[in-house]
């Protein structure tokens, strides 16, 4: 039978739900309550009644599970960014332990090791980023916080232990310079006044400090004194003004411009320098993204002579920390500031596109281009956003049959998705580690290690003994039919598609010539286009 709304019911919290809600069962029917911990006897009032589930909130603790902490932050609760500071770090780690376990388990329908998290090595003053909603408080002062859950309502916050002191001091300082200038929060219901963000960006590694405001408008009123004192007072690198006047949720607009210093800041991570702005992206904790990325350098497994493809590469750094193990590495990312950032690194560690070559496109679209083209990297890294991959990257993996993928992830039950489709492709998954990159909060990162099961998918045919290997209709080689279709029609057709095309005409292989081992494993099929050329250069060499 349903629960009514406002009924209260007394419940002990059995676990925690990936969002970080605790569950407790009642009458065979779920009932998730936040900000409750494991082991918590509660008085739970139900705010909102389901079919076969419901959601309350805690009216009275009657006993607290062995995991619960006092809290910290006066605004944790409202603010919703820490959803588990109420809880120890321990109960924390096997929370997010479990968060993926269950995700890989029962989304995933995959029976795969996954060890404890890897702890972040600091809990507090962790961010290298933020950015800060500005708005007015009810007596009309200027104030920075956070937006409330499922609102657009702002908690003011004047010391987040999240991000370093000096961000939250400069926060409360611009907003005391905004207000003796006179200049206004911005309001999106109304779509006026100025300011709207407060961005900043330190380099953990470097200390280099980056403000942006976020505009309304052209700039600021007085910019240049404002500017320069919060430089002084706060040793900053740079500031800079992005203005954004379209009515949007979206933080930043196109334009920015630099008021003082160089525009960037610099930085490593994983050994690798870096310069950035503020449309980059880059791992909020610097030391736990190193942690990250050690695991997986350690899965890819490179060998000297390896092509590596790194897919959704931001800046490229987990392509360039793992460049030293491999060959040649080829780097996809959509975001055009992102990808001149790479290159820009590439050409200071003084490495030329033969060897780092990064690529400004849709990961699947890329993808799938490569796979067309023949091919074959020995490892593949996917760092994907939280809807994870698309089919089309899906199954251009699966095409190029890498020997490994290592895929990771700051949302388990996409990638959970992700690895059980590639599993159903030729790959088995070895391992998934979580990694604590977002202490306090209910998110944690995965790291996914999946193997080929047959990793000899074709015969690599590039060799001398191709060339005593011709058709007994014709003597044209695979050399010399891969050369006419490019001086013709400037496709590059592999091996694999030539020997497809020969096939389709009745001129037959010798037994297992470019096939795969497994009649299971997938190859990919000639594209329409190199088909007609390859048959084309067949006609002239009077093969068929």
């Amino acid at each position: 039978m349903p629960f009514t709304k406002n009924q209260i019911i007394t419940l002990e919290i059995e676990a925690l739900s990936n969002d970080g809600n605790g569950v407790a069962h009642k009458d065979g029917q779920a009932v998730f309550v936040p900000l409750t911990a494991p082991g918590d006897v509660a008085e739970v009032r139900i705010v909102k009644p389901m079919k076969t589930y419901a959601f309350g909130r805690v009216e009275k603790l009657l006993t607290a599970g062995p995991g619960r902490v006092r809290q910290d932050c006066p605004v944790a609760g409202p603010c919703g960014g820490c959803g588990l500071r109420h809880i120890s770090y321990e109960a924390e780690c096997a929370a997010k332990t479990q968060f993926v376990r269950d995700a890989f388990a029962r989304l995933g329908k995959l029976d795969v090791p996954v060890p404890d998290v890897l702890g972040a090595p600091d809990t507090d003053r962790y961010r290298n980023k933020v950015q800060l909603p500005v708005g007015t408080d009810e007596n009309g002062h200027i104030v920075t916080g956070f937006f409330a859950g499922r609102s657009h309502r702002i908690v003011a916050c004047t010391d987040c232990k999240l991000q370093p002191a000096w961000m939250n001091e400069l926060a409360a300082r611009a907003c005391a310079l905004l207000e003796e200038n006179g200049i206004t929060a911005y309001n999106e219901e109304t779509h006026t006044g100025r300011v709207r963000h407060l961005y900043m960006r330190q380099g953990w590694h470097s200390g280099q400090r980056l403000l942006c405001f976020v505009v309304n408008g052209n700039g600021l009123p007085n910019e240049a004194e404002i500017c320069a004192t919060l430089q002084k007072e706060f040793a900053l690198t740079t500031i800079l003004v992005n203005r954004n006047s379209e009515r949007t949720n979206v933080i930043l607009g196109r334009r920015t411009r630099t008021v003082l210093g160089p525009g960037v800041i610099e930085d490593t991570l994983a050994g690798v320098p870096l310069r950035m702005g503020v449309h980059e992206f880059y791992q909020v904790n610097t030391p736990a993204a190193e942690v990250l990325y050690a695991k997986a350098r350690e899965y890819a497994g490179l060998k000297p002579d390896d092509f590596l493809l790194d897919l959704y590469c931001g800046m490229g750094t987990i392509g360039l920390s793992m460049l030293a193990d491999c060959k040649r590495l080829v780097g996809v990312e959509v975001v055009p500031q992102a990808v001149e950032g790479a290159k820009e690194t590439a050409a200071r560690l003084g490495l030329d596109a033969d060897r780092a070559d990064f690529r400004c496109q849709d990961a699947g679209a890329a993808a799938a281009q490569l796979a067309a083209e023949g091919a074959r990297p020995d490892v593949i890294v996917v760092d994907p956003p939280r809807k994870g991959c698309d089919e089309a990257t899906l199954t251009a993996i699966a095409e190029m049959a890498p020997r490994t993928v290592v895929m990771v992830s700051c949302n388990a039950a996409t990638a959970a998705r992700d690895a059980k489709w590639l599993t159903e492709h030729g790959y088995k998954a070895v391992e998934v580690q979580p990694v604590d990159l977002f202490p306090r909060t209910k998110h944690v990162e995965t790291v996914c290690l999946l193997v080929l099961r047959n990793p000899v998918t074709h015969i690599n045919i590039d060799v001398d003994v191709e060339e005593m290997v011709q058709d007994k209709r014709g003597l044209a080689t695979y050399g010399q039919i891969k050369d006419y279709v490019l001086e013709r029609s400037g496709l590059k057709v592999s091996s694999l598609y030539i020997a497809q095309v020969k096939q389709k005409h009745g001129i037959i292989e010798r037994e297992n010539y470019n096939k795969p081992k497994s009649e299971d494993v997938r190859q990919p099929q000639c594209p329409p286009d190199k088909e007609r050329a390859i048959t084309e250069a067949l006609k002239h060499f009077g093969m068929i």
